[in-house]
């Protein structure tokens, strides 16, 4: 592993100085192409207007169309946290602007992803007149035209890349579509259907709808957007931090969905302090649950309710099956970790594993853990129904996942069943019995496309601090900030001496450092091997709170290996 230092304009850096910025905030910022204090204004008039996403305002106009005529309404979500946000969002607004809808979302296990023929039929059963897909939709071909000759009308709503036929909807919404110049490619799904919802309030208002009456206050909706937006890990562009700024806003405030408010209880969390962290790793992950064990139902409808003891009886079986999933992950990972150790002594390009134990819902999380293990791209599969395999990939940065996967399916027709996803995740299913030439595939297509510089663990880091700077209150502004995908969390770098290493909680190390005379207490969590007198780290400073006192502590992320 090589530590690396990000590069940055200094005029930036002295710029946010001169703005008022603490100097590691400026550096932090200028190090992320944060050029002035008012790339940071998180206000909402600095949001991309609708009518610049293509399709947005005949989206409305179609929707406005339905809602006057009475038309029945049905959003098709998918089953992951982003999908269930913004199906809770599609289901509020639309509702508060008088619309007759309802939702159906796919079991994974039975269904598969998408607007499939299949699920066009269940659908067809509640007789909808539209049917409106939330982050999917875009490779959904042959679901539109079985739509088409139902008589059912479809509107897309969707962040994937398209592949090469779009479905023939009546309307697409997507921001990565041929042709759409939206500055924000980075929308999640959510994002998508949020601002369709804002242009439906506008066609609303010019059409008169609330002369007598109150507008919907789609603000309102922006801890739905905010947790949809993290949980799917998509780049924080300023359009993105916006919209995440403005939902932790809500949360910290008090106004969160109940469902919400349910969630970070049961998971021990205050809504007053709630943090970038607790969308991506304290409520994404328990939402997620539901699509990867059961079903996505019971996570939308926490986010739907308005009773606040059906909000809670919703995220505490949500927190049980979170603790399920960990149990299975848990397991699973130690079946692959032989696997894993056979690859690492070796490694080729990209592996792909598989057990037929092996939980459908977890293989995505699995293939994460043993992506950052081997750091290569991973994909795992576990056993579908009819002889079929479903896999779930990561990648790691510099290649494109998704575009490897395309490349598999020319050179070898008929291997891959379906595929879909982004640069650094996506999914596929195989027949069972074409594992073997898939891995083969796969390997050699990473093999010619794979840069090799990429095959080096390389950890950016954001520098140095002074002991001086090694502070509480350095901490605490650090975690009020917002940070994530494409804009990551502050990571420095130093030289320390070891003075103690003991273990805590069977599996972390609590460090006492010292660097330039001065004494630190550190952790490393999830790892005891013993390290030398003196290395050189990768760490963050966290703010540790033991019995309503804090204090500054460094948490070791990376240690240099020669």
């Amino acid at each position: 592993m090589h530590l690396v230092e990000r590069k940055f304009e200094e005029a930036d850096r002295r710029a946010l100085v001169a703005a008022g910025l603490h100097p590691v905030l400026a550096r932090v910022y200028a190090a992320r192409r944060i050029r002035s204090a008012a790339e940071l204004d998180d206000d909402f008039r600095w949001l991309l207007p609708p009518a610049s996403l293509t399709h947005c305002e005949r989206a409305a106009g179609l929707l406005a169309d339905a809602i006057a005529a009475g038309k029945k309404l049905l959003i098709v979500a998918d089953y992951d946290a982003d999908g269930a946000t913004a199906c809770a969002v599609g289901v509020r607004a639309l509702r508060q602007m008088g619309a007759n809808v309802e939702y159906l979302v796919p079991n994974r296990f039975e269904l598969g992803y998408g607007l499939t023929p299949e699920l066009v039929d269940i659908a067809a059963q509640r007789r909808p007149d539209l049917i409106i897909t939330v982050d999917n939709g875009i490779a959904s071909v042959e679901g539109v035209e079985r739509a088409r000759a139902l008589g059912i009308a479809t509107l897309i709503t969707d962040h994937h890349l398209p592949g090469a036929e779009l479905p023939r909807a009546e309307c697409i919404v997507n921001p990565n579509q041929p042709g759409c110049d939206f500055a924000s490619k980075a929308l999640a799904g959510v994002g998508v259907m949020f601002y369709v919802m804002l242009a439906l309030r506008a066609e609303l208002r010019k059409r008169g709808a609330y002369q007598a009456a109150a507008e919907p206050n789609l603000a309102a909706l922006t801890d739905l957007v905010a947790l949809g937006t993290v949980a799917d890990v998509v780049p924080l562009d300023a359009n993105n931090r916006i919209l995440v700024a403005q939902g932790l806003k809500r949360l910290r405030a008090g106004q969160a969905q109940p469902g919400l408010e349910a969630l970070l209880r049961a998971a021990g969390r205050s809504s007053a302090k709630a943090t970038a962290f607790d969308l991506g790793f304290v409520l994404g992950p328990r939402l997620n649950a539901a699509g990867r064990l059961a079903d996505m139902s019971l996570g939308i409808e926490c986010l739907v309710t308005d009773d606040a003891a059906r909000a809670a009886n919703c995220a505490m079986e949500l927190d049980r099956l979170n603790r399920e999933r960990r149990r299975i992950e848990a397991e699973m990972l130690e079946q692959a970790r032989a696997a894993a150790a056979a690859v690492a002594e070796a490694p080729g390009a990209a592996a792909a594993f598989f057990d037929p134990s092996w939980h459908q819902g977890v293989v995505g999380i699995l293939a994460s853990r043993l992506r950052e293990r081997l750091h290569r791209p991973v994909i795992c599969f576990a056993r579908a129904n009819n002889g079929e395999l479903r896999g779930s990939g990561r990648s790691i940065p510099g290649f494109h996942l998704r575009d490897c996967l395309d490349l598999v399916a020319k050179r070898a027709p008929g291997l891959i069943l379906r595929f879909g996803g982004h640069a650094q995740a996506a999914g596929l299913t195989l027949r069972e019995a074409e594992l073997e030439r898939f891995r083969e595939a796969f390997s050699a297509v990473a093999e010619e496309t794979m840069p090799r510089e990429a095959l080096t663990r390389t950890v950016e880091t954001d520098g140095a601090l002074e002991p001086a700077q090694l502070s509480l209150s350095l901490a605490q502004a650090l975690e009020e900030r917002l940070w994530g995908q494409g804009f990551p969390q502050p990571l420095f770098c130093d030289t320390f001496a070891l003075e103690s290493q003991r273990v805590v909680g069977e599996k972390h190390s609590k460090l006492k450092l010292v660097k330039d005379g001065r004494r630190l207490e550190a952790m490393r969590f999830n790892s005891l091997d013993p390290l030398p007198a003196r290395f050189r780290a990768a760490y963050r400073l966290s703010v540790n709170d033991y019995n309503g006192l804090q204090s500054v502590q460094i948490n070791v992320e990376h240690v240099e290996t020669p």
